[in-house]
């Protein structure tokens, strides 16, 4: 119980900014097209589709914090409780925005008719039944898939995705992704541990540059202007001898030309190789 006499689960519930966090059953409803449609009483024309819709445009523009029930109609131009007889609340329109954002990869055709676009919570690029032969190349696609998506709906990187609601999409995305990679000819858990680790690899790499620009906003100060304000302390500490190793830096070594996602994604995929290589090896030996 919180101290304004609400459970932990309705206070997690009211913040949105987990999955899973509200009416589970409702959430795979509207997620499975399963629900019930109202059937009188909503303002004509207000459709799922187009709550959600706005939902994730308004996080878009101005963040996960300004999504609300409230705001949600004044877009729209609809009464709240109007809003309440397609979505039960914030968490439960939490669970359909990443149905409809981490969906957009995927093919069209596996549209549920809800209007919400299911959820990719795999991050498998956008590509036709028969997946490419190639893993390497699937790989390849997969994370850039998975950062532009990030690019374009930075709030997906502020919410707990750890108990994602499994809407069509999510199921539909997993499949793609296994299809790309079977012929790695790995084992179930370590096709489940590429995805993983791919997809680890490009979140992290999409926080910091999201951290970044949150900074500047938030500081009014450029990149620029943070590390020259620094710059003297650093230049007395290079000289003092006791930070050799870094004093003996090249002055290219925090470029922003470097592109450290090309450079980490080809040592992915080159580690993989490796793994793989070690499977056919035991295999043949086997």
């Amino acid at each position: 119980m919180t101290n304004d006499g609400t459970t932990a689960g309705a206070a997690s519930k009211a913040d949105g900014s987990a999955t899973g966090s509200g009416d589970i059953a409702r959430s795979l409803e509207l997620l499975w097209g399963t629900g019930e449609r109202p059937s009188r009483g909503p303002k004509p024309g207000l459709t799922l589709d187009r709550i959600v819709t706005a939902a994730v445009a308004v996080a878009d523009t101005e963040g996960l914090a300004a999504v609300s029930m409230r705001r949600l109609s004044t877009e729209l131009g609809a009464g709240t409780m109007s809003l309440y007889r397609y979505v039960p609340g914030k968490a439960e329109l939490l669970d359909l925005m990443l149905d409809r954002v981490l969906g957009e990869p995927l093919p069209s055709d596996t549209d549920t008719g809800t209007g919400t676009g299911p959820a990719d919570t795999s991050g498998a690029p956008a590509e036709p039944a028969d997946a490419p032969a190639d893993w390497r190349a699937a790989i390849d696609t997969m994370a850039r898939a998975y950062l532009d998506n990030l690019r374009r709906h930075p709030w997906l990187l502020k919410i707990n995705q750890a108990r994602t609601v499994l809407g069509p999409s999510a199921l539909r995305g997993l499949e793609l992704s296994l299809t790309s990679l079977r012929t790695m000819g790995l084992r179930d858990p370590e096709l489940i541990g590429v995805i993983i680790t791919v997809n680890s690899f490009v979140e992290g790499l999409a926080r910091t540059r999201a951290d970044e620009a949150e900074a500047v906003a938030q500081t009014g100060l450029s990149d620029e202007e943070f590390w020259d304000n620094q710059r003297p302390y650093l230049e007395r500490a290079m000289l003092s001898g006791a930070y050799p190793m870094m004093a003996g830096m090249s002055e290219d070594t925090f470029s922003p030309d470097f592109d450290h996602f090309e450079f980490g994604l080809r040592r992915l995929i080159a580690g993989f190789e490796a793994l793989v290589a070690e499977r056919t090896t035991e295999r043949a030996a086997g």
